[in-house]
């Protein structure tokens, strides 16, 4: 789950232009299925449809920056699966062929970053980059990505003005009284609030469940008989969701960084599970930046840094720096490096730098751009499909008493994210519309072996998620990067990671029993 905070800080999630979707009526003559419930008959006409029709593939528009060989097109879903000849969108979808010859092809490979709201549109790209770690899987298969219902291209939902959501600064996440928590209660029940008003005829229809349909529909309009997936962060519970509902379509799925897929977890526990884990993360990285004292010149301990860093709250919050940069705002930049240990040592230097008298970095990375406007509509519409998704998938308290009890433990042992955390949420206790029971994560007949990778020392996806998936999905095999942390591990260069997610896909096989892998290489300081 990639983590930016609407209301106590600013962050930016994903970037990029954004174009209107609209929605439009179905056409007329549409076959009907009567197996199952309304959605699974919707997913099977919408699917039949894209099939016969495919993907009607062009050069990227100009403003997208996906240039040739990357292709796009557009996939036609229903708004509501339970509906399949009313209102439609189209999901924007982009591809780069495999890199080997024909006989090597294997078909495509779909993407999914996380979020909820994240686009995966960049994963093709990871071709046309040269990123050595995917180029024997890119020799099989075609990358795929595409943009979830109401992100990017695919009918973008919006819940704020973009503008008025990205500036600085914000209110201190972390209260210092009652009128402070009230202050952010009323934020959060605006932010609902507009997403009602902005988000129109789709935003009870962005789920979890209606994404993984909205997969197979595109599956289908590939010409593919079965999906192969890379899921990251959030997208692993997007390939359980989807491997739970359509497990005869699965053909190899790999999950990198798991949401713990448990009813009970998804999604307010889940949240308190993160803040812990980000903690422990947050306390790798200050260790890091302390046993590199020479190159820094923060402190020489854990607790020196953490001193540090209370100061530099304590002066951004009496006088934020450069006039936009609060508490806040230092919490949704210096939240990269227990994210990723790639953030370590640029946030390091960003945070050397100032304490050496030279403000401009910090205020370049924490601070907002209001002059981005296609960058902070990104952010917004991100957020926007982030709290939707979230709080449409599953049942929130919607009691204060609650969340202030659960938030001020939590916060007790995990000050650093908890109540930014808390903030972003909150809209989910007053969410004005219905609120589902999620789906339950179970092996479905016909699923082959599910890969799964995980670090043990995550923070947005705490390990006992990969766990519990692991438990649910049988004959899943386990990959443990012991001893690392950063989010999203089948991309970095691990060889006993990177040589079993390369056989995997191109054979199908995995090891006959879990695997456990020392860590990737640590950062190296100086080096951002």
């Amino acid at each position: 789950m990639r983590r930016t905070a609407a209301l106590g800080a600013a962050g930016t999630l994903v970037a990029g232009t954004l174009i209107a979707g609209a929605i439009t009526a179905a056409p007329a003559g549409a076959s009907q299925h009567h197996r199952g419930s309304a959605e699974d008959r919707g997913v099977r006409a919408a699917a039949a449809r894209a099939a016969a029709q495919g993907i009607d593939w062009q050069a990227c528009p100009a403003d997208w920056g996906l240039k040739a060989p990357i292709q796009c097109g557009y996939v036609t879903v229903p708004v509501d699966y339970a509906r399949p000849d009313g209102r439609t969108i189209k999901i924007a979808v982009d591809r780069i062929g495999n890199t080997g010859g024909k006989s090597e092809r294997q078909g495509s490979l779909l993407y999914n970053p996380g979020g909820p709201g994240g686009s995966g549109m960049k994963f093709p790209t990871r071709v046309t980059g040269k990123n050595a770690v995917w180029a024997k899987t890119a020799k099989a298969y075609d990358f795929v990505g595409f943009d979830p219902r109401g992100v990017g291209h695919s009918a973008p939902v919006s819940c704020a003005d973009p503008q008025e959501f990205v500036k600085a600064p914000k209110a201190d996440p972390v209260p210092d009284s009652e009128a402070d928590k009230r202050a952010q209660r009323k934020l959060a029940k605006e932010y609902a609030q507009g997403c009602k008003e902005r988000g129109g005829a789709l935003l009870p229809h962005l789920t979890t469940p209606n994404t993984a349909r909205d997969m197979d529909v595109i599956r289908a309009a590939l010409g593919d008989k079965k999906l192969n997936y890379l899921g990251v962060s959030y997208g692993t519970y997007l390939g359980a969701v989807y491997a739970t509902l359509f497990p005869h379509h699965v053909r190899r799925m790999l999950v990198d960084s798991v949401v713990d897929p448990s009813r009970e977890k998804v999604w307010y526990q889940a949240n308190l599970d993160q803040d812990l884990a980000f903690e422990t993360r947050w306390s790798d990285w200050k260790k890091w930046v302390a046993e590199h004292d020479a190159v820094y010149h923060i402190g020489t301990t854990e607790a020196e840094v953490q001193t540090k860093w209370e100061q530099l709250r304590a002066t951004a919050k009496k006088d934020p720096i450069g006039g936009v940069v609060g508490p806040a705002e230092l919490t949704s930049f210096f939240q990269n490096a227990p994210y990723y240990d790639s953030a370590w040592a640029s946030t390091a230097q960003v945070w050397s730098a100032y304490l050496s008298g030279d403000t401009k970095p910090l205020i370049q990375n924490a601070g907002p751009d209001l002059g981005d406007k296609a960058g902070n509509a990104a952010a917004e519409n991100s957020n926007a499909v982030y709290t939707a998704v979230e709080c449409n998938d599953a049942k929130w308290p919607a009691d204060w008493r609650e969340w202030d009890r659960d938030n001020t433990r939590t916060h007790a042992k995990a000050p650093f994210m908890t109540w930014a955390n808390a903030w972003m949420n909150l809209p989910c206790a007053t969410w004005p519309e219905k609120q589902r029971t999620p789906v339950e994560v179970r092996t479905g007949k016909g699923l082959p072996s599910v890969l799964i990778v995980q670090s043990t020392r995550d923070a947005a996806t705490p390990y006992g998620g990969a766990v519990e998936l692991h438990r649910r999905l049988k004959g899943s095999r386990l990959i443990t990067e012991r001893g690392a942390g950063s989010h999203g591990v089948a991309g970095l260069v691990n060889p006993c990671i990177n040589n079993r997610v390369d056989t995997y896909f191109l054979t199908g096989k995995t090891d006959s029993k879990d695997v456990t892998c020392a860590p990737h290489a640590a950062p190296e300081p100086g080096k951002a």
